[in-house]
């Protein structure tokens, strides 16, 4: 924390007081691999008319 202040004229009917602060916060970077983000999809089994059918009834059933 940086800095803490309390506001006393806040208007919200309570004998409470607000606090306000300032926070420093430093955070890690996630990396990810190339491999995760270059994931392609198989669309060449969709070619077959069956295996699209099972897959368009498989889609219909999950919606």
């Amino acid at each position: 924390m940086e800095d803490v202040r309390t506001k006393r004229g806040a208007d919200i009917a309570s004998d409470h007081h607000l606090v306000v602060a300032d926070l420093k916060l430093k955070l890690k970077k996630n990396w990810t691999t190339g491999q995760t983000a270059l994931q392609r999809l198989n669309t060449a089994f969709l070619r077959d008319t069956d295996k699209l059918n099972e897959f368009k009834i498989a889609l219909n059933n999950r919606f």
